[in-house]
């Protein structure tokens, strides 16, 4: 299963599982890519693809997902939708900030401990949550959005932890730069002028979290930037990071605030 399946990250992970012989489940808001993705899956690869068009904020949409896939044999679960906001905190909709959360967040917690107890009584699985290097550190301008990777960053690697001697796997997959939608939604498009952030593709970034799932490895931070990124974020003081990352976001914020709405599977 893939969630945040219809763009970016999510929609190279299907690609990549389907590319190994796996049947699919698929969720993301929006509904036509999914069955477009759906589609090229089943005529390339011969597979099995179903998709769930869910808005994961939705907590009645997402309960009845969780119940679905608590029935179900899910072998791999990719848990990599969600969304970014940029700015002062205060010129944010607090009702889209909310949303951020569940979806980044809630939704992520709930979907990990319905697929859980299924794997650890067939003694097998792996869950894959796509956190990112922006948890390995508050981050002013997106504070909502580091905070919700802080969770997801700190939640897979004590799950990883806890599942040692089982044959269940987590591993968190935590990127840096990588070109998809999540710029655009989160209002600071401009960003990727930045060459020297050395922006990774999202099937890059699919491949090294696969890869990481296999070996069982309990962290995987792919590209020479997204390392950079984490050690500083980890050792560097606050008062010389802060206010770095305040002054790299700021000039690129689009004018008035502008944002267009959020959409599935653009995170990083």
């Amino acid at each position: 299963m893939v969630t945040g399946a219809s763009s970016g990250i999510g929609t190279a992970l299907a690609r990549r599982l389907a590319g190994q012989g796996y049947d699919l489940l698929l969720v993301a808001r929006r509904a036509d890519r999914l069955a477009a993705l759906a589609t090229e899956l089943r005529e390339t690869y011969r597979v099995g693809v179903d998709v769930r068009p869910v808005d994961l904020a939705d907590r009645t949409a997402r309960d009845a997902l969780a119940t679905e896939l608590a029935g179900r044999d899910i072998a791999v679960l990719c848990a990599n939708a969600g969304f970014s906001s940029c700015g002062h905190l205060r010129d944010h909709d607090p009702a889209q900030l909310a949303r951020e959360v569940e979806v980044n967040v809630v939704a992520v917690h709930q979907l990990a401990t319905a697929v859980l107890p299924g794997m650890l009584a067939r003694d097998r699985g792996g869950i894959l949550v796509t956190g990112s290097t922006a948890g390995e550190q508050p981050v002013p301008m997106a504070a909502t959005y580091g905070a919700t990777k802080a969770f997801l960053n700190s939640f897979s690697q004590a799950l990883h932890e806890e599942l040692r001697g089982t044959g269940v796997r987590c591993t968190l997959l935590a990127p840096g730069p990588v070109r998809t939608e999540l710029y655009d939604v989160a209002g600071v498009p401009g960003i990727r002028k930045h060459r020297w952030l050395r922006w990774l593709t999202p099937d890059q970034v699919a491949a090294a979290g696969l890869a990481g799932l296999a070996a069982n490895r309990r962290e995987v931070v792919p590209g020479v930037v997204a390392k950079a990124q984490a050690w500083s974020g980890r050792h560097l003081p606050r008062w010389l990071l802060f206010p770095a990352m305040r002054r790299s976001v700021l000039p690129l914020l689009v004018p008035g605030g502008r944002r267009p709405e959020p959409r599935d599977g653009v995170l990083s």
